[in-house]
């Protein structure tokens, strides 16, 4: 645990980037999790990984914007990804934060950024998952995602859910009254116990009632785990309520468990992989790091490398 939040302190702290990708290890290592810094890295990623029989969530970089003009360019950047998907032929949605939109500057710019991301893709087919983040700003989340839901369709606009939040049982039995497209996933953020749960257990035990109650909805949502336990809950309910194959999709991160990927697709499973780019990939890269401890190492023994 104290490593972890040593890492999630870190991964707030952007100076730093530089300093660590003089450092082989680490720059081979963020090539794993991250597809690249550009839409032409991420198109690439994407065709390998359709060629898997997989699809995609593309996913530009880029959090707590301070600057209203950079919060615009973050809409033109996901206007300019919506037509290389169409243009490519790639099978693949977007994944959008609200502070890269300004929902720190404003939550009104944040819906109004957004809204021009999901119109665009509403007149390409396509859909748009508002990604959840720390718990300061979940209820303002919900609220534009519920306005964004109050306009577009259900295969439009979507949403994500923690299960490591005591709050997210009430909040997903409100959204699935809508109802909405929700991934569920445990969450990464450093957050208090008074907020969420402390213990990876109850973490656990909560997703797995969750995904029960999302999956026993009727509405196509999105399990994301690369915990091979919650994985095999899932297929087991799905079982004992004869929930097939097509009513949902796993979701993993780009680089976790590609092993895991590949078999549940040829399993018959729907799988997407979450596929990140951008120049500020150093905070989302630090919280996969803090995920998975072992990555810690693998740098550590090869720092001093050639």
């Amino acid at each position: 645990m104290v490593a972890r939040n040593a890492l999630l302190y870190l991964s707030r702290q952007e100076g730093l980037k530089d300093f660590a990708t003089r450092f082989r290890p680490f720059k081979n290592l963020t090539t794993r999790f991250v597809a690249g810094e550009t839409i032409d890295d991420a198109v690439d990623a994407i065709r390998q990984i359709n060629k898997l029989s997989c699809t995609a969530s593309f996913d530009h970089l880029n959090e707590s914007v301070t600057l209203k003009e950079e919060t615009e360019e973050e809409v033109r950047e996901y206007l300019r990804v919506l037509s290389r998907i169409d243009a490519t032929g790639i099978r693949s949605n977007v994944s959008i934060k609200l502070t890269q939109f300004g929902l720190g500057i404003d939550p009104e710019l944040a819906y109004k950024n957004a809204r021009s991301v999901v119109v665009e893709a509403a007149e390409r087919g396509n859909f748009v998952r508002v990604d959840m983040e720390g718990s300061d700003v979940t209820q303002v989340t919900i609220d534009i995602f519920k306005r964004l839901r109050s306009e577009f369709d259900l295969n439009t606009v979507g949403i994500v859910m923690q299960s490591y939040l005591r709050r997210t049982e009430t909040d997903i039995r409100d959204l699935l009254k809508i109802p909405a497209r929700i991934r569920l996933c445990k969450g990464a953020y450093n957050e208090g116990p008074d907020v969420a749960f402390p213990d990876k257990k109850d973490v656990d035990v909560n997703y797995v009632k969750l995904m029960r109650m999302l999956l026993s909805s009727g509405t196509y949502h999105g399990i994301a785990t690369h915990d091979e336990r919650m994985i095999e809950a899932t297929i087991d309910h799905t079982k004992k309520e004869n929930i097939g194959k097509d009513k949902f999709e796993f979701q993993m991160l780009y680089g976790v468990r590609r092993d895991l990927q590949e078999q549940l697709a040829r399993d018959g499973y729907n799988m997407r992989i979450y596929v990140p780019y951008g120049k500020h990939w150093y905070p989302y890269f630090m919280r996969r790091l803090a995920e998975r401890p072992a990555n810690v190492w693998f740098i550590a023994k090869n720092l001093f490398k050639g």
